[in-house]
């Protein structure tokens, strides 16, 4: 036996050991998946002769594809060459690069991340539309045209069925933005999924060329699909089946961007002769936390169904705390970190995670933190390359590789200030848009644009020139951080970062640490990497620069590519950026009814599935301890709101948990608060086809009358007369929930009745 499979359990090998059909293995958290992938792979080009690059194997975050990547070298003792490991993305990406001609790009394309995107689609609604942005907001709009692309509804089709004001003009929006995304010579982030299943079914060729190609497909994380990966999938491996996945029902929790369940519980009905493996076995937790873990997520009835296991100890009980109030929970839990610390000399900060469903539960526990002078980092916040001046810099690089990127332009023409007014920026779009050309070459004509004076006239070009100046040095050689050293120096952005002081100091320490990036790219170029050799050759080694590779580089990176394991500090995350992780000691904080689950989820059995699902994820990342806190209180908005215990904690039996109580609750409280069903026993209840659950919070009826003790809701009552940004005018018909939970259900005059979370809706009196 080859010595990457003796150390495996019986259901690990007998997955490992599977050569050609397809198989779906159920992995449980824990379990061993990325050895059981790593060890196919292996098997397959040291046991069966399968040539490297025959695979292709699918992952979700770059992490992952690298630590992939680096396990089958150690197995193999050798780098096998040739294989195709990446996300769907830069896989997407990938393939475009070779073929961008045949969907009308060139392979220099850009990729514009969010906010790129979000500004075309304003100046869309805006310019060309003349429609208000703050009652068409592009945020929205944005998410309507991406949740459209990622079922793979394209223009046309979206057009024939836009029945509602809101989605015509969607539908205007949507055919305006991939026009001008081709004339930019740009793709968006949901593009690099949908590209690539368009250019497979147009083009019989290509489909053939990959399939021949590639003659084992493996995935990663297959819950995690939607539809347009699981298209883009059968597409490949649907020919000849060798279709290997690898995932876990029971820790789909990304339905709300577009995951589907049913493409792993029905894998068998998709693929004829399927066979299916459990992996139950748990390396990670203690026998305790699985049990409350299996606890939990048996309530769920859309699940094919497992049961994790493990030889580890029993370990502790966990721990059910109850504070007063945020701050409360927050200094208990840095006070238990801190004695944790004290007591055992074989933990550091980077053994404690704190976990929450939101990210405004953040502030309270970071206040916390920082007075016990803890360090701590947040996973997820705001990332490296979302930083104001790296976004700024990257602007000018995109510029610098592809002078047709007009939302670059727009975010630096006056940054920093060289006296170019909105009114000017407005008269060379117009023009450009009138010449049917890109925003850059029209600058350097400003001098004949009309309106255009002063100020404007002398720098618009002069910022063109400088633009033209970079991408000639590019154009012949010059490094790529170089290049980037200069612009940063020569824009002004150096000289502006200085002028704002220590703050600004620290920013340009970011764009240090860019250009550093630049120059490890620039490095692995010069010495002939071969997975970038590998690139460039698939697009005959002559259109791809150092700096088309950067900019995708940059555009492709991961929140969850953040956390350092390494660094010791206490880490901070919401329960969906924990998945994949793992922590010796686990606080899982905000356990209350309204705010995990969500109180939106009691709508649909099914987002409370997935909410559920989410709390198995955040238990399943404990190694040796977790803790549950809740509060008595929370402060939502300008108010202050009672808490009830999370339903979910009923699904943990009583002998796996301890109890405990912060000093505030027991100064300010007298006896302790049942935490079983008599704690929600006062309640309303409602019975689904889930059993009998909790229902959230109790309403004061005298919300249901006058709401203007909140900040989060405008003062509303039944038969009152609304405007909506997108559904138009209608009638207040019902009114439940408190405080910021308050729900409107909207007889709408053109769309009919529609339910709304009233914080987030944006309503407005009709009369104004």
């Amino acid at each position: 036996m080859s010595s990457y499979l003796s150390g495996l359990n019986p259901p690990q090998r007998e997955a490992a050991e599977h050569f050609e059909g397809p198989l779906l293995v159920l992995a449980g958290a824990g379990s061993g998946k990325t050895r059981v992938l790593t060890s196919r792979i292996a098997h397959l080009i040291d046991e069966y002769g399968v040539d490297p690059s025959a695979i292709l194997s699918l992952t979700f975050t770059n992490k992952a594809a690298g630590e992939m990547r680096e396990r089958v070298r150690t197995l193999l003792g050798r780098d096998p060459g040739g294989m195709w490991i990446g996300t769907f993305h830069a896989i997407g990406v990938r393939m475009l690069r070779r073929d961008a001609t045949r969907a009308g790009w060139t392979p220099g394309f850009l990729i514009y991340d969010a906010d790129e995107s979000e500004s075309l689609i304003r100046r869309i609604i805006r310019d060309q539309l003349a429609l208000d942005p703050k009652r068409w907001t592009p945020r929205v709009v944005r998410g309507a045209i991406s949740s459209a692309k990622n079922e793979l509804v394209g223009v046309q089709e979206y057009t024939e069925h836009a029945l509602d004001p809101f989605t015509r003009t969607v539908a205007q929006v949507y055919e305006r933005y991939q026009r001008a995304l081709r004339d930019a010579n740009a793709f968006d982030f949901d593009d690099l999924l949908v590209k690539p299943v368009e250019l497979l079914r147009a083009h019989p060729d290509v489909l053939r060329r990959y399939r021949e190609r590639f003659q084992f497909v493996l995935v990663d994380e297959y819950q995690d699909t939607n539809h347009a990966q699981y298209v883009f999938i059968k597409l490949l491996a649907g020919e000849h089946s060798n279709l290997f996945v690898v995932g876990d029902d029971d820790q789909s929790i990304y339905g709300w961007r577009g995951a589907d369940l049913r493409n792993i519980l029905d894998f068998e009905k998709d693929f004829a002769a399927a066979r299916l493996v459990r992996l139950e076995e748990n390396y990670r937790s203690t026998k305790r936390i699985l049990e409350a873990a299996n606890r939990v997520i048996a309530e769920n009835t859309r699940r094919k169904g497992k049961t994790l296991h493990t030889a580890n100890d029993a370990g502790e009980r966990l721990t059910l705390v109850e504070a007063a109030d945020e701050a409360d929970e927050a200094t208990w839990i840095v006070g238990e970190i801190r004695a944790r610390l004290a007591n055992d000399a074989a933990l550091g900060a980077r053994s404690f995670v704190i976990l929450y469903r939101t990210n405004a539960q953040s502030r309270a526990l970071e206040e916390a933190l920082r007075r016990e002078a803890l360090p701590y980092r947040i996973v997820g916040g705001t990332r490296f390359y979302e930083r104001r001046e790296v976004k700024d810099v990257l602007a000018y690089l995109r510029l610098v590789a592809n002078p047709a990127a007009d939302e670059a332009f727009l975010r630096i023409v006056n940054v920093p200030r060289r006296g170019i007014g909105d009114a000017s920026v407005a008269r060379l779009a117009e023009w450009a848009t009138q010449q049917g050309g890109p925003l850059l070459p029209a600058a350097v004509r400003a001098a004949e644009i009309p309106g255009i004076r002063g100020g404007a006239e002398r720098a618009l070009p002069v910022l063109a020139e400088m633009i033209e100046k970079h991408a000639a040095l590019a154009g012949h050689g010059v490094a790529l951080d170089e290049v980037l050293r200069q612009l940063v120096r020569e824009t002004g952005i150096a000289q502006m970062l200085r002028d704002e002081g220590p703050d600004g100091e620290e920013r340009l320490a970011n764009l240090e640490e860019l250009v550093a990036g630049a120059a490890d790219l620039q490095a692995r170029v010069d010495a002939g990497d071969p997975e970038l050799l590998a690139e460039l050759e698939e697009v005959g080694g002559t259109e791809l620069r150092a700096i088309d590779l950067f900019l995708a580089h940059v555009a492709l990176v991961a929140d969850i590519d953040q956390h350092d394991p390494g660094a010791d500090a206490v880490s901070l995350m919401t329960l969906h950026n924990a998945k994949g992780l793992e922590f010796p000691m686990v606080f899982l904080a905000g356990m209350e009814e309204g705010l995990f689950p969500l109180s939106r989820a009691y709508d649909e059995p099914e987002q409370l599935e997935e909410e559920r699902r989410l709390f198995y994820v955040g238990i399943t990342r404990a190694e040796q301890k977790l803790y549950l806190t809740t509060a008595r209180r929370r402060r939502r908005g300008a108010e202050w709101l009672d808490a009830v215990p999370s339903s979910f904690i009923e699904s943990v039996p009583g002998e796996l948990l301890e109890t405990r109580q912060t000093p505030r609750v027991q100064d300010r409280f007298s006896g302790s608060r049942p935490w079983r069903s008599a704690a929600i026993s006062s309640q309303p209840r409602r019975r689904t086809r889930l059993g009998l659950e909790a229902a959230p919070p109790p309403v004061d009826p005298g919300y249901q009358v006058d709401y203007a003790d909140s900040q989060d809701a405008p003062r509303l009552i039944k038969g009152a007369r609304v405007r909506h940004p997108q559904f138009g005018v209608g009638t207040v018909a019902e009114l439940s929930g408190a405080g910021v939970d308050v729900r409107a259900t909207i007889e709408f005059d053109e769309v009919g009745l529609k339910k709304v979370v009233v914080r987030y809706a944006n309503l407005q009196s009709e009369w104004e």
